[in-house]
């Protein structure tokens, strides 16, 4: 709230003021459950890629103005068609929602961990170079392989690793992380792959 309206609140009758402050608490709130709505993915509570989208426009621009690094992954569970037809929408789900879990554990506040379709993630790493990133993609890979529900039910993650180079843009730092993932499906999943 401004000072210019605080003070007119402030000359209002002790009730009626009461009753307003009341209101902006309500309104306050109401907007801060909207704003979460609209920048997180339903289902499991992640970024969605609209937020995402917007976050990687402005990492780009810092990182194009200084000397910071920026890595990203793309990742995608395995057969996940399998795991639906296998198990049932409702148990894909219950499972990917862990997987959600599992991701958001390994990761720092910092980073954009933001879900981009049915079964594919995209992780912005800022101030992370590859080596760095190349470390996180082995810690995560245990971690998802150590979890008792995901193991039971096969669950496994191929992904893609890209740094952002001097001279590229959003798109072609997306494309080699992309690239990356379906060479990581290629040589037969359950890896990350990175693109120099």
């Amino acid at each position: 709230m401004d000072k210019k309206l605080k003070e007119k609140i402030s000359a209002l009758d002790p009730k009626f003021k009461e009753k307003i402050e009341e209101l902006f608490g309500t309104m306050k709130e109401s907007i801060s459950i909207l704003y979460e709505a609209a920048i997180r993915d339903e289902k499991t509570g992640m970024y969605n890629s609209k937020f995402f989208e917007t976050i990687l426009d402005m990492e780009v621009e810092k990182v194009k103005r200084g000397q910071e690094k920026l890595s990203l992954f793309i990742i995608d569970i395995d057969f996940f068609k399998k795991i639906n037809d296998k198990y049932g929408h409702l148990k894909a789900d219950e499972l990917l929602i862990r997987l959600a879990k599992v991701l958001i554990k390994q990761f720092r506040k910092s980073d954009i961990i933001s879900r981009f379709g049915g079964e594919e993630f995209f992780i912005l790493l800022p101030e992370t170079d590859l080596k760095k990133a190349k470390k996180i993609s082995s810690r995560l890979r245990t971690a998802i392989k150590s979890d008792k529900m995901l193991k039971k039910h096969d669950v496994t993650i191929s992904g893609g690793l890209a740094e952002f180079r001097k001279r590229d843009t959003k798109k072609t730092f997306k494309q080699r992380a992309d690239k990356a993932l379906y060479k990581a499906k290629n040589k037969g999943r359950d890896r990350f792959i990175s693109i120099e």
